[in-house]
């Protein structure tokens, strides 16, 4: 008999039904972390993870920025440019995503001791289903985890604990940095309800703003619309968010499955309106995924690139690589080049912007011995001339 969806109540043989509880583990400022590890005179100074802006024009961007220099005005995804501007005593450092996937494989190991099933949504974010009585448990099992992360690893940790994976990734949010919150079946309405709509997953700057037309501003006043009516305002995503508003969103297990496909996006806190702010973002989320398929040990041989644009309107286009890759050169190259294409062809004539960028892993297969080549560089990616 297959088991129920998490954190639904499971029938017990006495006594009140039992909670599934799910764990959410988000590592503070990943990157960050990772080299305040081999850099310890940096703590409590403003670090920033990318490439310094140099002399001319630059299209480098953020992709990690410890809380110091979070205080600044600084955020991942922001262009070099900018955060040099905003913090000009910021410490930068090169990434290097080989010690990234060497470190996440460590904290997959750690996670491991505490759960028979880790399920990686990122390099630095991970669900796991907690073998716990009660909400007490739950959190001592969370303040194991969170200090076996720090002691073993040098890592802070936030951890976020619920019924369910959304409400747990929320609840993460909510306890940053290094902070752990843990919400009762019972609190869930309670919690969400004064929440803005905008911490819900998937809720850019478009759809918050559909939504507060309206007239929907919280998570708690999206629990009393009809879905129905609001599919009419927003589409499809409307139940959804309300079924996560009432405190069942719609989720399936929480297991680990095999490689089928791993995909990664980033909501604009502005619509972008040219490609010179698109291809960053994509060059970004292409190493990131890279990164987090390489600490997987997986291999790809697919890369597809989507784009929901201001209208909420999506394209997309896949490409097959013609065999397996590993590394985050031939990625960054086929997602920027896939990005090009779909700028160049769907924006033409509509001047349109977009909203929400996306790149997808897809043939995903065992790495069983890593094989290097010239394309396989985790230095300055490849990136096609402007046009």
């Amino acid at each position: 008999m297959p088991d129920p969806a998490p954190g639904r109540l499971l029938p017990g043989p006495a006594g009140p039904p039992a909670v599934r509880w799910v764990a959410y583990v988000d590592l503070d400022a990943y990157y960050v972390s990772c080299e305040l590890r081999d850099r310890p005179d940096l703590n409590g100074r403003p670090v920033i993870v990318g490439r310094a802006p140099a002399p001319g024009a630059t299209r480098g961007v953020v992709l990690s920025a410890s809380y110091e220099a979070r205080a600044f005005g600084v955020h991942s995804a922001m262009p070099a440019v900018v955060a040099a501007r905003r913090c000009p005593e910021a410490t930068w450092i090169p990434p290097d995503f080989p010690k990234y996937e060497r470190i996440a494989r460590s904290v997959r190991a750690v996670l491991g001791r505490f759960a028979p099933h880790v399920v990686p949504f990122s390099i630095d974010e991970a669900a796991l289903e907690l073998d716990a009585g009660s909400a007490d448990e739950a959190r001592r099992t969370a303040v194991a985890i969170q200090a076996a992360l720090r002691a073993e690893l040098a890592l802070p940790a936030s951890i976020g604990v619920a019924s369910s994976r959304t409400v747990a990734k929320i609840a993460t949010d909510r306890a940053k940095p290094a902070g752990i919150l843990v919400v009762r079946p019972d609190e869930v309405a309670a919690f969400l309800g004064p929440l803005p709509v905008r911490v819900v997953p998937g809720v850019g700057p478009r759809t918050e703003e559909l939504l507060r037309r309206a007239g929907v501003s919280t998570i708690g006043e999206l629990a009393d619309r009809n879905p129905r009516e609001l599919e009419r305002q927003i589409g499809g995503f409307a139940r959804e968010l309300v079924a996560l508003a009432k405190g069942r969103p719609n989720e399936g297990e929480l297991v680990a499955s095999g490689p089928r496909s791993r995909s990664t996006d980033r909501t604009f806190e502005r619509d972008a309106a040219a490609w010179e702010e698109v291809a960053p973002t994509l060059a970004t989320l292409a190493e990131e995924l890279a990164a987090s398929l390489a600490q997987e040990r997986l291999r790809y041989g697919t890369v597809g690139v989507g784009f929901r644009w201001t209208d909420l309107a999506r394209s997309q286009r896949v490409r097959g690589l013609g065999a397996a890759h590993e590394g985050a050169g031939p990625m960054v190259e086929a997602a920027l080049r896939l990005g090009r294409e779909l700028w160049d062809a769907e924006r033409a004539g509509a001047g349109r912007a977009v909203r929400t960028v996306s790149v997808r892993a897809e043939q995903l297969a065992p790495a069983h011995q890593r094989q290097r080549s010239l394309d396989d560089r985790w230095g300055e990616p490849a990136r096609p001339a402007d046009r």
